[in-house]
């Protein structure tokens, strides 16, 4: 699988440094290539075209969000604990690198519609375990029984991504990740009992 090969996670890594750079519509895929030290034509061994390289970017990207969020799911912590480590861990994976934050935050919404869908069908398998931590806290007694899932997941998740973006705006000039318990009380006062 071409995935697990070197080369493309070079190209991924370069396509976040460049995109975050120059924008998605500066971006062309020879410099995509020159930051990841490859021949132009190497790059359409693992892409179509540009297109291509950002849903890429975005699915290998998401999966770290998703894996770690597996993780804290499984830990024998309460459902608000556990919505508290998803803030920090999504704080944490962004504030940790610069690039990544400007892409997913600016230029991944500047995509058409029909890549914006894309992604958006990427984002959905995190929104899914979001939900699992709102069922099992609902489940649990822990947060209010009559709160509308979907709402509650668009809420948490619309806070998150917007105090995000309002940081990579300001051009990161202070610690996302010292955010969290803010956002963390804030939220739970919207879905608690």
């Amino acid at each position: 699988m071409k995935k697990d090969k070197p080369k493309y996670k070079q190209i991924i890594d370069a396509a976040i440094i460049v995109i975050a750079e120059n924008g998605y519509h500066q971006s062309q895929v020879s410099k995509i290539a020159k930051q990841a030290g490859v021949a132009d034509g190497t790059i359409y061994l693992y892409f179509k075209n540009k297109e291509e390289i950002l849903v890429s970017v975005f699915e290998e990207k998401m999966e770290i969000f998703a894996d770690n969020l597996k993780d804290i799911i499984q830990q024998e912590i309460s459902s608000s604990e556990k919505l508290y480590k998803m803030i920090e861990n999504h704080f944490m994976v962004l504030s940790s690198d610069h690039h990544l934050a400007t892409v997913t935050q600016l230029e991944l919404r500047q995509a058409n519609l029909a890549l914006r869908l894309r992604i958006n069908a990427v984002l959905r398998n995190y929104l899914v375990l979001l939900d699992t931590i709102l069922k099992e806290g609902i489940e649990q007694g822990e947060f209010d029984h009559s709160i509308d899932i979907r709402l509650a997941r668009q809420m948490v998740f619309g806070t998150i991504d917007e105090t995000t973006t309002t940081w990579v705006m300001n051009e990161h000039k202070y610690d996302l990740v010292d955010l969290t318990s803010k956002v963390h009380r804030l939220l739970l006062n919207g879905v608690k009992v």
